[in-house]
């Protein structure tokens, strides 16, 4: 279905960046209070639970941006972008700051579920327009920026974090106001590319096209996160204790994913067909490295590098494969879909290697079998991706 209504004003680099950065915004809710997490447990010490409690502080937001994103695609497909945006912004400021003056972690758990709806809709508001506003190679090139960006602005949100952890376990969670002094510009400079005409409903989404792109992102998120998750604690078990270290060798991960992001727009006239073996093998390969490590960290290393590039090059094929042939009509409502299962995967990758472990005798073992299943995954994947599938800088807009 073509697109049927659109403004004759052009997206430019000012819009494109205040979409990248408020893309980072989930980012910056799901790493940026990881290291204030002992702090809070200390504080919260005589709340009973308090060990189990205190991570859900961190993760439930990943969990409620699974559930929810497709929702957000609903309203910004039936009511508006821009609109859905900026209050998400808002919104997002206020719920984040939260846990600066509340005292009881329930509550506190519960501002992180707010946090989580908002992140949702502003993932899926800020995607959306970035495909909106460009077509073709332009919007593929975009794509893989956002991811690259997203890749960077977890290793700064960490050292950020941990920076100001320094002054207290409340202090990170000032930086949740940047989100209310980017929706300025965004309420100036950003515009609803196309409106659905007064009572005209929505066209159903192409629910037989999307399903098998989101259940191969679901599978991604779990791969995309493992290493995100688990790399500290591999290298703690090979004897990296010093911090500074770990956080060394992680942001020489991150590295390998920005790069591999980075390079989607020049390889983005390739099927999704030629690209998914390539970024499922690379991530398969870093996780039989690893397991079979026997703890040296150079190789470890090279294991978390080869990982990382392979899931730099992943998400942005698997986004652009979703959403490419989306009208203007459907496409918030089939981003939201593909940001629901991606965050979904993320949110079950660390049970699925926590169980994996238990199962097989440790965390490297467990890293092996996802290694040999992702491998497995890379071997289907042109028996899985339709042969239909069409270049990923091809747009039908």
């Amino acid at each position: 279905m073509p697109d049927t209504v659109r403004t004759e004003r052009r997206a430019g680099m000012p819009q494109l960046v205040l979409l990248l950065a408020g893309s980072c915004l989930s980012v910056l809710g799901a790493v940026l209070i990881a290291p204030v997490l002992p702090q809070m447990t200390d504080h919260f010490a005589d709340v009973p639970g308090a060990d189990v409690l205190v991570p859900i502080v961190l993760t439930v937001p990943a969990l409620i941006i699974g559930l929810t994103a497709p929702f957000a695609g609903l309203i910004a497909d039936a009511v508006d972008r821009k609109r859905v945006l900026i209050l998400a912004m808002i919104g997002y400021t206020l719920f984040g700051t939260a846990p600066l003056h509340l005292d009881s972690l329930g509550a506190i758990i519960g501002s992180r579920v707010l946090v989580g709806l908002c992140e949702a809709a502003i993932m899926t508001c800020c995607t959306t327009l970035i495909a909106d506003y460009w077509s073709g190679p332009r919007r593929s090139r975009y794509l893989g920026l956002q991811t690259l960006l997203a890749s960077v602005s977890a290793t700064v949100f960490l050292g950020v974090g941990g920076a100001l952890g320094s002054s207290g376990w409340r202090t990170p969670f000032w930086l949740y106001t940047v989100a209310a002094l980017l929706a300025v510009p965004m309420y100036l400079l950003i515009w609803q590319p196309a409106r659905t005409a007064p009572g005209e409903r929505l066209p159903p989404l192409p629910w037989r096209r999307l399903r098998v792109p989101c259940l191969v992102t679901l599978a991604g998120g779990v791969v995309f996160y493992a290493l995100i998750v688990e790399l500290s604690f591999v290298l703690d078990e090979a004897g990296v204790t010093a911090t500074a270290t770990i956080g060394a060798l992680s942001a020489l991960m991150s590295l390998a994913t920005a790069i591999a992001a980075g390079s989607f727009a020049r390889l983005s006239g390739r099927t999704p067909r030629a690209l998914l073996p390539v970024a499922f093998g690379s991530s398969a390969a870093g996780f039989l490295i690893i397991w079979a490590s026997g703890g040296a960290i150079p190789v470890i290393t090279a294991g978390a590098v080869l990982t990382g590039a392979g899931t730099g090059l992943l998400l942005p094929v698997l986004l652009t494969w979703a959403t490419n042939g989306l009208s203007f009509a459907e496409r918030g409502r089939g981003t939201g879909l593909w940001t629901g299962t991606l965050f979904i995967g993320e949110f079950l990758s660390p049970v699925l290697i926590m169980g994996l472990s238990g199962a097989f005798g440790g965390l490297r073992p467990a890293l092996g079998v996802l290694g040999v299943a992702t491998a497995v995954l890379a071997v289907a994947m042109p028996a899985i991706v339709p042969r239909s599938a069409a270049p990923l800088n091809v747009t039908h807009d």
